[in-house]
């Protein structure tokens, strides 16, 4: 869902679930009654972090402008991609073709980007098998920077596409009933609070929707593998 809207009355916002949820909490005095400290592409579910006051507000919003709040997520991709990990370098800028449509951006390679800034990603593999029948990698992405669709277009950089991406497939992956990205764990450490938050796990096998078949698990999710990208982030 979208993150908020300027129109208080739309339904299918995060905006709009929250004043359902915890009504006392709506401040009326902000345009979009919430500090949203951060945004999720509408495509990906998962771990949001949304600040008490504007003193909580400002702090985190620090730590992501500082790059020391950590982000991981989950995702299944098309393919199998044979490499334990990669290392995703590789600048993101805006896709001029597409600059009154969705936003979409592309990488500094193309011709059509404009102003590309720099962009890192650690990909992990952590399954490899087959979803609908088709070859694909479930894999724990950690972008060091924030750019707009970084992951989605970093996978597709690769030559392997989030499954179930609309836009990054060139419109073609219509099937699956939903993008498979997720945001797994969030962690920010700060003067107010040191939060250390994660969500189930929403692409498992065992979930008929996902018609996902792992043949190969590579890494289980545990610590080893969150410490094992630390390391990688500091190459």
């Amino acid at each position: 869902m979208y993150i908020n809207s300027n129109n208080h009355e739309k339904k299918d916002t995060l905006q709009f679930e929250l004043k359902k949820i915890v009504p006392k909490l709506v401040n009326p005095k902000l345009f979009h009654e919430f500090h949203f400290v951060h945004r999720l592409d509408y495509v990906t579910s998962g771990v949001i972090c949304i600040a008490l006051n504007k003193k909580a507000a400002q702090i985190a919003s620090n730590a992501f402008e500082a790059r020391t709040a950590k982000k991981f997520y989950l995702a299944l991709l098309h393919g199998h991609i044979d490499e334990p990990y990669l290392i995703i370098n590789k600048a993101i800028g805006i896709d001029i073709r597409e600059k009154k449509g969705n936003h979409k951006m592309c990488v500094s390679d193309s011709i059509f980007c404009e102003k590309p800034k720099k962009s890192y990603t650690i990909l992990m593999v952590l399954e490899r098998g087959f979803r609908n029948g088709k070859p694909a990698t479930k894999v724990l992405l950690c972008p060091s920077t924030g750019r707009r669709h970084q992951l989605r277009v970093h996978c597709s950089y690769i030559g392997h596409t989030v499954i179930g991406d609309y836009t990054y497939s060139e419109r073609k992956d219509i099937e699956p009933y939903r993008t498979f990205l997720h945001s797994f764990r969030l962690i920010i450490n700060n003067d107010i609070e040191n939060l250390d938050i994660r969500s189930m796990d929403p692409f498992v096998a065992s979930d008929p929707r996902n018609q996902w078949s792992p043949t190969n698990i590579a890494r289980i999710l545990d610590e080893n593998v969150f410490s094992d990208i630390s390391k990688l982030m500091q190459l």
